[in-house]
């Protein structure tokens, strides 16, 4: 099999564990109240029951990454982590206790944690014109099993029946489900996912060194001030001017794998000023989408009746429009920079805001107030896949080829923080809609104009990933 159908299969079975993971929360979520009620547990342990699978993914993140970086292999990783969701599953299939529940979506969200050295792979086995495409797919098949997550509880409700000492029901029946998926997604990457090389890596170093050859006295001075720039804004392919020059002898290859953290430093790798304004984009666009997602079903209960039949069909076509808008992102990622795609976005969720405020805080008395929430809901989803998609490539871009997998974990991590911080948030000011929503617009228009002032930095770090990709 040569690489490129691996490469092809590989991908696809990323694209089945994201939305493996869209199909646990989707499965999990409508049911975990009540199943926490009937084991007797107050209030709060719904949030911590939602917030922990998030705390531990914040935390293991950067180490499977920066397990991914030193090995270059996210195969056994993937294995290894699917163990943690194969036995968080089974022990909410258990539930004897509400601290066992709380337990196992602790479990569970360490396994969520390897979806750094997925990024940090996909990074490094794409090309940066089509990194953004690739990413919107992946993000896409989340979004996917979000929409088709409700329909296995059409079946899953009705299951009542015990395997052996264990009570299969309504509640219950989630945990086996998930534990089952999950044990079956390890067998599908042991098939189809391959290790595969970087896109160029076969043939790069050859290629660099019949340039150096050819053209050595001509091309200099280009090279020089792309490796400046590069050095200077650890874009993806800083690191591939020395992998490629060490590819002709096998054991200084060995030792960038084995050593990819050499003269590493977080504070210059992620206290840079385009690199704080993306990962300030990562936090707040996920702090403000879980914040209205707590928000919206008090909403549609207090203002317009709607009850579980209402909101099961308001998140399945919100699930639509999100699929169809990375779709949409995928294909303009190909036409425009990354940076402009940002920017679309952040307007998009400004005006989303504005909306919001204008006709959300009082909508009994709008014209039409179901016709303004519609509006409200449909501009925010909107602007969600532009933002969602390019700042993750662009993160992708300036920070560094080697330590990508580490470097997407600490991404991951503050996205983390913030679907933490947005539910607690929002749920604390659901009668006091002008305060949450005044300060969601406040952090969009504080990132947004931080996009502008670092617009000259991103527009380095894409110049030269462009001459670089001239060059070679």
């Amino acid at each position: 099999m040569d690489n490129t159908r691996k490469r092809n299969l590989t991908f696809f079975t990323i694209g089945l564990i994201f939305m493996l993971s869209g199909i646990e929360y989707a499965v999990i979520l409508p049911t975990i109240w009540r199943y926490l009620q009937i084991l007797e547990a107050p209030p709060y342990f719904l949030g911590l029951g939602l917030s922990a699978f998030s705390l531990t993914g914040l935390l293991t993140g950067p180490l499977f990454g920066f397990w991914s970086d030193r090995s270059k292999t996210t195969k056994s990783i993937i294995l290894f982590s699917n163990l943690f969701e194969i036995a968080g599953n089974f022990m909410y299939f258990i539930g004897y206790s509400k601290w066992l529940l709380l337990c196992s979506r602790l479990v569970a969200g360490i396994g969520a944690g390897a979806g750094s050295s997925i990024f940090g792979f996909l990074t490094r086995s794409t090309l940066p014109e089509e990194r953004a495409g690739i990413f919107a797919a992946v993000m896409a098949c989340r979004q996917a099993g979000l929409l088709i997550g409700p329909a296995f509880n059409l079946f899953l409700r009705l299951c009542d029946f015990k395997l052996g000492p264990f009570v299969v029901n309504k509640y219950t029946s989630p945990g086996i489900f998930m534990c089952l998926l999950w044990l079956l997604l390890q067998f599908v990457v042991l098939v189809l996912y391959w290790d595969v090389p970087p896109i160029k890596s076969e043939e790069e170093g050859l290629r660099m060194e019949m340039k150096q050859e050819e053209d050595e006295e001509e091309e200099a001075p280009l090279i020089r001030g792309d490796e400046q720039l590069a050095h200077t804004y650890r874009a993806v392919n800083s690191d591939q001017l020395e992998d490629s020059s060490s590819s002709s002898s096998e054991t200084p290859s060995l030792h960038g794998a084995a050593n990819p953290f050499k003269n590493f430093s977080a504070s210059r790798e992620f206290l840079r000023e385009e690199v704080v304004v993306v990962l300030t984009a990562q936090f707040i666009t996920l702090f403000n989408q879980t914040a209205l997602e707590t928000m919206v079903t008090p909403l549609t209960q207090r203002y317009f009746s709607f009850g579980e039949l209402g909101n099961s069909l308001m998140y399945s076509l919100c699930g639509v429009e999100v699929i169809l808008g990375f779709f949409f992102v995928r294909w303009l990622s190909g036409k425009v920079a990354d940076r402009a795609v940002l920017a679309g976005g952040l307007v998009i969720c400004c005006s989303a805001c504005v909306w919001c405020l204008l006709f959300l805080c009082n909508p009994r008395g709008a014209n039409s107030p179901l016709s303004a929430f519609i509006i409200g809901v449909f501009l925010q989803l909107l602007g969600l896949p532009f933002v969602a998609v390019s700042q993750v490539s662009l993160f992708s871009k300036v920070t560094a080829e080697k330590t990508q997998g580490f470097s997407q974990g600490i991404r991951r991590s503050v996205g983390g923080l913030a679907t933490i911080l947005g539910p607690l948030w929002a749920g604390g000011l659901i009668n006091n809609l002008y305060i949450m929503l005044g300060m969601m617009l406040a952090l969009l228009v504080m990132v947004t104009v931080s996009r502008t002032t670092s617009l000259d930095a991103l527009q380095s770090v894409e110049r030269c990933l462009f001459w670089k990709q001239k060059d070679l």
